[in-house]
């Protein structure tokens, strides 16, 4: 797939009328409701912008046209990061993307994303479901007239894209990162400049020589973009996404009015898209970055303990701060912390410990 094909759709101010794409024709027109929803992706970009047309597609199917679904990717009605005030306005119906983009507006966003030294996919889902996520989530988009749905998961992320080697901590220091959420308030703390820009303007910024450094996702995300034209050092492990949720965010009185029946179909279909995506992320990953190491000559490095411990003390500075934000952001950091540690704890016996045998006997290396 050509990097240029879809992201020459993310540029801000192109036509809406002729960038829309009907999913669903209405089975009767007087029942019908009218579903916009608007993206932070650029349209066909692979293990975002496809997972997100994939679900806007299967709302539309499932609820046989009673809901008629309009999809618009970053830029085709409103811009990337305009995406959560199109939505809260009554302007659009719902959007996709990721919910620590608006942490300026609440820095509890930034958890039902991910957040430094975060939880995995699977204690994601455990605490989104089970141990009180997403009533948290629910408290926090209810003061923006939201209602929010796991949506997606990218899994463990990659530490980014540098055009130098990050030997020490103090390599950091003055580099100039495109780095979203707490992620990039903890570079921030280490003498970076986090930067935040959309998926379409990453490539050209980093080209052009205005950021040193990004983070994207993964190999099969970030193979699509071409950073290895621009920087050829890939770090691994990344410490502030490790198991990025994605999120459909209804405006609530909008959802509110639908049938039961077809606000569970929503749910629903975010429930399957959440597991979509993230297997589709695994399966691709491995192929992709041998690809990258293979056919374009990328450079990959692991993160030095020192570097990590940096990461880690740094972290803990920026949830010292987050938490004196507000009553919700303090509560909503002890749940997450707690969720951290407990179900953590499991996933080391469980997961984890399994794995590190699995490989060791069968000899399965990097």
């Amino acid at each position: 797939m050509d990097r240029r094909s879809f992201l020459k759709n993310a540029g801000l101010g192109a036509g809406a009328a002729a960038a829309a794409t009907t999913l669903a024709a209405p089975a009767i027109a007087q029942a019908t409701k009218d579903m916009v929803i608007v993206s932070t992706w650029p349209r066909d970009m692979p293990g975002l912008g496809i997972p997100a047309q994939r679900l806007a597609a299967r709302i539309g199917e499932l609820t046989e046209g009673r809901i008629n679904v309009q999809y618009f990717a970053a830029g085709e009605r409103v811009g990337a990061f305009d995406s959560f005030d199109e939505v809260a306005s009554g302007n659009a119906q719902a959007y996709i993307g990721a919910d620590y983009y608006w942490k300026g507006k609440h820095p509890a966003w930034a958890y039902f994303t991910a957040v430094p030294f975060g939880l995995t996919y699977a204690e994601m889902d455990a605490w989104i479901q089970y141990r009180g996520g997403q009533e948290l989530w629910d408290e926090l988009a209810d003061g923006y007239g939201l209602k929010n749905f796991a949506a997606g998961n990218t899994g463990s992320q990659m530490g980014g894209w540098f055009n130098k080697e990050i030997e020490t901590a103090d390599d950091l220091k003055g580099l100039k990162m495109r780095i979203p959420g707490l992620g990039g308030d903890v570079m921030a703390k280490l003498g970076a400049s986090p930067v935040s820009l959309p998926g379409g303007q990453i490539y050209e910024n980093l080209v052009s020589g205005a950021i040193d450094a990004t983070e994207w996702v993964g190999p099969f995300n970030d193979y699509f973009m071409k950073f290895y034209e621009a920087a050829k050092y890939y770090y691994y492990p990344g410490m502030h996404e490790p198991g990025s949720m994605l999120a459909l965010g209804c405006n609530k009185s909008w959802l509110t009015s639908l049938s039961k029946g077809d606000q569970e179909i929503i749910a629903a279909a975010c429930a399957e898209e959440n597991g979509k995506t993230m297997a589709e992320t695994n399966a691709n990953n491995g192929v992709y970055l041998d690809k990258l190491i293979k056919e374009h000559g990328v450079e990959l490095r692991s993160f030095s303990d020192e570097v990590y411990d940096a990461f880690g003390e740094a972290s803990e500075a920026v949830f010292a701060e987050t938490v004196q934000h507000s009553d919700l952001a303090a509560r909503t950091h002890e749940s997450f912390a707690k969720a951290r540690s407990e179900i953590g704890r499991w996933m080391l016996l469980a997961d984890t410990g399994y794995t590190i045998q699995r490989n060791r006997v069968l000899g399965i290396t990097i």
